[in-house]
């Protein structure tokens, strides 16, 4: 299977480590979202990483959809099985990967726009989504096994870390706590640092 990604991609990370996790081999092949001439716009109309080319030659997109299917061929382990404890997981997977969008949002607001065409507004209203929702999970980080929200979660820490400095740290010293935790469980994270 090959995996169209690029390094420093939240998302990307996230496939990553729950493919070690599940013993999955990927062929990683780094992509160019920016570039309409890449070979990935031929394997995801949108332009969006990740894709997972699987052996057939189907392709497999975003980031939600591929660790499904990588859990599912795996056995599973990584998505639980009961109803509640699913929806829980999913639902914590959809607040970090919310996370991730709104910060990759503001990074391209300010690499993408000239300086006098970025929106203040629009930068304040991405960085509230973050705010409130890291709010949230200081209030009550996540508990029990590894899972794929969890591991959402640890991609989207990282890549405040890698984007904004670390600035959530200051102010969050349980989910500070709950990530060096994480990190000593699954060394696959530090692996994936971009």
């Amino acid at each position: 299977m090959k995996l169209y990604f690029s390094p420093p991609s939240p998302f990307s990370r996230k496939v990553r480590i729950v493919a070690e996790l599940v013993g999955s081999k990927l062929e990683l092949v780094v992509a160019d979202t920016i570039n309409p001439a890449d070979i990935l716009r031929s394997k995801n109309p949108l332009g969006k990483i990740p894709a997972l080319e699987l052996a057939s030659g189907a392709v497999v997109y975003d980031s939600a959809v591929i660790v499904a299917y990588l859990d599912e061929v795996s056995g599973g382990g990584l998505i639980p099985s009961k109803l509640d404890e699913r929806y829980a997981m999913l639902t914590l997977e959809a607040l970090a990967d919310g996370v991730m969008d709104a910060s990759i949002l503001q990074v391209y607001e300010s690499r993408m726009r000239a300086e006098n065409e970025r929106s203040a507004s629009w930068l304040a209203h991405q960085s509230g989504k973050v705010e409130r929702a890291l709010a949230q999970l200081e209030a009550a980080p996540p508990a029990g096994p590894v899972n794929v929200g969890q591991i959402a979660l640890a991609c989207a820490l990282g890549y405040l870390d890698l984007r904004f400095a670390g600035e959530w740290r200051q102010s969050h010293p349980r989910l500070v706590a709950w990530l060096e935790a994480f990190a000593e469980k699954v060394p696959a994270f530090a692996a994936t640092a971009a």
